[in-house]
């Protein structure tokens, strides 16, 4: 994880053309949100042999929780089916919630233990269907510490707020 070495970023259409089946990747993902609600951003930071690349997105009013599940979705979704990843987190709800909690809200019709509709439904329900039949490990590392890539997804997903705003 997040090796101390230098790392080549790319274009994200030139980093998905050197995947073969099969490999292994890193996805490193984080969500941001100034005020909660308000303004949010999201980003995914895609490592593989010495490369790097990303992808970002902005919603005009949303929470840090749904941020941190829209980076989880689309790093997911945008890497190849055929390879295996790992996706780092420094949000223990998604972690927990993809790889625990998830199985018993399906089980309770979307209920939470206390039997209250589940947060974030739409998003959960989105990320169940992206994750089946795919290889994936779901790592939490601390957020704002030694993890390079997560501080890069950080600070990414708080471009993204600060960009949507400025191309308004």
């Amino acid at each position: 994880m997040d090796n101390n070495f230098s790392v080549e970023d790319m274009d994200f259409s030139e980093f998905l053309k050197i995947l073969k089946d099969g490999e292994e990747i890193e996805i490193y993902t984080d969500g941001s949100c100034i005020g909660n609600p308000g303004p949010g951003g999201w980003a995914s930071v895609f490592v593989f042999a010495n490369r790097r690349t990303s992808i970002s997105g902005f919603e005009k009013i949303t929470t840090n929780n749904r941020m941190e599940l829209k980076a989880a979705i689309e790093g997911v979704k945008h890497a190849p089916i055929n390879v295996s990843a790992t996706v780092y987190t420094d949000s223990t709800y998604v972690k927990n919630g993809v790889t625990s909690w998830i199985k018993t809200w399906k089980q309770n019709n979307w209920k939470s233990s206390s039997g209250k509709p589940v947060k974030n439904r739409d998003l959960w329900e989105e990320l169940s269907k992206i994750v089946e039949n795919r290889k994936i490990e779901w790592i939490w590392v601390r957020g704002h510490s030694d993890c390079t890539n997560n501080n890069n997804a950080d600070f990414i997903a708080r471009s993204a707020i600060v960009t949507s705003y400025m191309e308004t």
